[in-house]
Order: structure tokens, then sequence, then C-alpha cells
């Protein structure tokens, strides 16, 4: 088996340590880490996410992160293209790729491709917006209904964003949406994927994700947040929305208390980790290791795993 064609897949929930993981094994293994997260890509956004500071990397390359401005679009289709290009020149430069994995949708795109549709036409979606506004939140999944009923039934009702596309997608092509994924898609090729998953003991996790706001907080996050105001990064941003950032964001504004805040923060990290254990568990062959990326007896598990692959 060619080394050079190899990759592998560090995956896991938040505060599972994946990124120690990664820096220990492309230390050992003359590797370099690809991020794989739809928060990190984002500049400015840097403690909350939970991007290994440059100080902290030792001197190992860390790739994929940064890519884009908090006003900008950016698809998983964006990070396929970019993931497929930095895997290439990985290879070329005879390192191993090691990807860290939050956010299973990119890692789907990444391995898997993805549907050939149409791209996001946003007067469209304006529109849709707009009618969806005046005449109530059941309105997009009865127009889905109409023109793509497989579709309507796999949508809640209220999720606004899946229900735009599949709309989209119908008025676009003439065609269901449903009926078009999953067509003509391109997996990646040429490379041996190696998967290997974190999952510590639940409540362990739980009490590693709270101290890990803590850390965030105390390394400077609520000053991170004042900076982004002053740089006059919009509200509706969408690096606003993800975790901790909008609470952050109201108590620098609001004076909102921060000890609920942090509860919040905690509170809403645990509940995001539960959504990405129940996603990665439907990943198929991935090598199960029970603790955290920064404990010794893990990194020597996904030393041999990996060793073993070449």
């Amino acid at each position: 088996m060619n080394s050079e064609r190899r990759l592998v897949v560090v995956l896991g929930p938040t505060a599972s340590g994946k990124s120690v993981l990664a820096l220990r094994l492309a230390q050992q293994l003359h590797g370099e880490v690809v991020c794989c997260d739809s928060t990190q890509i984002y500049r400015h956004f840097d403690i909350g996410t939970g991007k290994l500071p440059s100080a902290e990397q030792q001197g190992i390359r860390h790739h994929l992160a940064d890519l884009a401005e908090p006003g900008d679009v950016f698809t998983a289709g964006d990070y396929r293209r970019h993931a497929l290009q930095t895997l290439e020149e990985i290879c070329r430069r005879g390192m191993l790729p090691i990807l860290t994995v939050g956010t299973g949708l990119y890692l789907r795109a990444l391995l898997e491709g993805l549907d050939d549709l149409p791209g996001r036409s946003e007067a469209l979606r304006e529109r849709l917006r707009q009618r969806a506004a005046s005449r109530g939140q059941e309105y997009l999944h009865r127009i889905l209904a109409k023109c793509d009923p497989a579709g309507a039934a796999k949508i809640a009702p209220r999720d606004a964003q899946k229900l735009i596309r599949a709309i989209e997608v119908c008025l676009l092509t003439g065609k269901p949406a449903s009926q078009l994924r999953g067509l003509n898609r391109a997996g990646l090729k040429g490379f041996t994927v190696v998967k290997i998953g974190l999952m510590p003991e639940r409540q362990r996790l739980y009490v590693q994700i709270d101290r890990r706001v803590e850390a965030m907080l105390a390394s400077g996050w609520i000053e991170e947040v004042r900076n982004l105001i002053g740089r006059q990064v919009a509200p509706t941003a969408k690096p606003f929305t993800f975790l901790g950032y909008a609470q952050l964001r109201e108590h620098v504004l609001d004076g909102a208390p921060l000890p609920s805040l942090v509860s919040e923060i905690q509170q809403a990290t645990r509940r995001y980790a539960k959504r990405q254990i129940t996603w990665f568990r439907r990943e198929p062959d991935v090598h199960w290791l029970k603790g955290f990326g920064h404990e010794e007896a893990v990194q020597q598990q996904a030393l041999r795993l990996v060793n073993e692959s070449a």
C-alpha cells in the first residue's frame, strides 16, 4: 500500500481531544493536520471555535482554517474543493494528511462527493423568505409538498433552511430534489482512509466540556467578541450564531449576566456534542477508541491502527 496516499481521519465530539491526537500522530508519522470544521473556516472567530493557536502547533503545518470572512457564504462544496487541493499538495510533499473532523457534513462531502445540483439563487431565496414571513412558518413546507412530496416528508415543517434549498432546486431544475440526490456523485479516489473515532465516557466528556468553556473564557473569549464588535462584524453574520458567540455578544452589548450565560453555553455545548455523537455513529468503518485524544493509551492505540494500515 502506498503510504503517500493514505488519509487519516480523526473524528469525535467537541472537547474529545481531536486536535491533540492529530498533532501527536502528525509528529510521529510525518503528517500535516487538515481542519474539517464548519466553524473554524471563518477568520477572527478563534477561541470559541477551538482553533489550536499557532504557538501550540509545535511546528506542524495546519490547513483549512481561516478561509472565509465572517460575512461570506461558505458551503460544503466550497470545503470539498479546498480540501481536495490541500490533500494533493500534502501528498506531493511526501507527508501524511490527518483530518480533524468536527463537522460530519464536511467529511461526507469530501469522502462521498456532492449531488450535482444548481447553485444558490439569492433572489429566489429572499422571495421565499418574504412569503414565509407573511404567510406563516408552514408555508414553505406546503409548497415543497406540492412539488416534491417525498422530499417534504423528510424535512421538518419549520426547518426553513432545508425547505428553501429543496424548493430552490425544484424550481431551478424542474425536478424534485429528492430524485436528484445521490446521482452522479464522485467520491474521494486514490486514498486509503483510516478513520479513528474518539468516544470518551459521556459524563467525563460533559465535565471536560464545562472545563473547556471556562478555559476559553479565561484565555480571552470575551475580549475576542468585544474586538469582533469593534470590527463591526454584523450580528447577522453566521459565526455569531456559533456556540457561545451570540451569548457573549449579548453580554458585551447589553450587560447580560455572565454566570447564567456561561451555564447556557455549557449546556448548549453538551447538547451539540450529543448531536455530533449521533451523527458520527452512523459513519462506517470507524475504529472507536474509548477515551480522550490527550491520553497516552489512546494515542498509542491510534498509532498502531495507522501503522497497521500501511
